[in-house]
């Protein structure tokens, strides 16, 4: 008997079909007929046998199903296309914003292991959650991820780096975050690692073993402390009582800031008592307590409201300072500095030829990849092969190319 345990994958029976569930939130099926010309099979959790086959064979055989189901996988929150990226996918991890890694000159680098969340906040930049209308999503291999990350991080030769996870969405969707931040903390440069939630998803047990592997810093998106507010701007409900509640358990175990959005006509009223809210719990030992942050507008975001001018949101912020007493701007507290930053392969306006290795987010989008970066072509409608290009972006070594006909 072929017996097969997995770590990342578990086994559910679906009427005729079995269901292939990988890291927690992305699956798809093999058809039970298929599985029984390997061998009577039975499944439970993460683990699949088979009756009167070798391991060896078993292995071969199964390894080959789940190299197909892999061109099949779905996000269960939303059921779109996913693609996993891995070391052996052929796509980098750097020249997107959709996923991988981005270097912005500085000693921060930002992480983005996967795309999509759970709520559909009505300012969100990217367009995410259940709503969304992004075409498909991206889960990255932990260890591509850091793997790539030290690369980089030799490259800058700092002996402090901050470690920024984030991502197109909720990045503790992630069913690899803790291995991912235990992973990061081994690397000796990385003094801090931080992470953008909206907190939703965390429990007392989860920021334990968040703390356990090496997290130090959690910025956390919370907008009011008004539920009906709050659930106005997340356009969906926010478990508003449990947040609260872990926000205040977060700064007995690592360091916090509370990250509001201001959105004018919204929250207006609520900037003041977050503030406090934060004072009352200790948030920010180490930074700030509180970050405001201004709304600006995406092409492809959700964009409920005119943005307000730089000049007059610190204005605003600067009378609500005066009035109440209380501090909510800062334009220190972090230990930033401009460093070396990773070398771009293309120039502006140049034109080069790049292999297409997957699809974007966005309807006729797809991201190819040449010189070990990756490039997103919008307005081609060719799924394979190679194209040529004209490069339009480097900035920060996020490429754009225009399809050269």
């Amino acid at each position: 008997m072929a017996e097969l345990t997995f770590k990342d994958l578990s086994f559910e029976e679906k009427g005729s079909r079995v269901r292939v569930i990988f890291l927690k939130i992305f699956y798809f099926d093999i058809g039970k007929s298929i599985l029984e010309k390997i061998g009577n099979f039975k499944i439970s959790q993460n683990k699949i046998e088979f009756k009167d086959i070798t391991d060896k064979k078993a292995q071969r055989k199964f390894s080959m199903l789940l190299l197909k189901g892999f061109t099949k996988l779905k996000n269960r929150l939303n059921n779109k296309p996913a693609i996993y990226v891995h070391k052996n996918s052929g796509i980098p991890l750097i020249g997107t914003n959709y996923f991988g890694l981005i270097d912005r000159g500085t000693n921060i680098i930002e992480i983005k292991p996967i795309t999509g969340c759970n709520l559909s906040c009505i300012y969100c930049s990217v367009d995410e959650g259940p709503s969304s209308k992004r075409k498909l999503d991206f889960v990255v291999e932990k260890d591509y991820i850091v793997e790539e990350l030290k690369k980089l991080i030799d490259f800058k030769q700092e002996s402090y780096i901050d470690a920024h996870i984030n991502a197109q969405g909720e990045p503790l969707l992630y069913a690899d975050i803790i291995d991912l931040v235990a992973d990061i903390a081994k690397i000796p440069q990385v003094k801090a690692i931080s992470i953008d939630t909206n907190g939703t998803l965390l429990n007392k047990q989860f920021i334990d073993k968040l703390t356990k592997a090496g997290l130090t810093r959690i910025n956390l998106s919370l907008n009011a402390l008004n539920k009906g507010i709050a659930d106005k701007m997340a356009g969906s409900s926010y478990n508003l009582s449990k947040v609260m509640e872990l926000a205040a358990y977060i700064p007995k175990k690592m360091d916090l800031i509370i990250a509001p959005l201001f959105l004018p006509g919204y929250n207006d009223d609520q900037l003041v008592k977050l503030a406090k809210f934060a004072q009352k719990i200790g948030a920010g030992k180490n930074c700030p307590g509180i970050g405001i942050q201004s709304f600006l507008p995406y092409k492809f975001g959700r964009n409920p409201v005119k943005p307000m001018e730089m000049d007059t949101f610190t204005r605003k912020l600067r009378d609500l300072e005066k009035k109440h007493s209380i501090k909510l701007l800062y334009t220190q507290g972090f230990n930033v500095k401009k460093c070396k930053e990773y070398p771009k392969p293309f120039k502006k306006r140049e034109v080069v030829e790049a292999n297409i290795v997957c699809p974007g987010r966005l309807n006729h989008e797809v991201l190819a990849a040449a010189k070990n970066r990756l490039i997103s072509i919008p307005n081609c409608y060719q799924n394979e092969g190679l194209v040529k290009i004209r490069i339009k972006r480097t900035k920060h070594n996020i490429f754009l190319g225009e399809l050269l006909n």
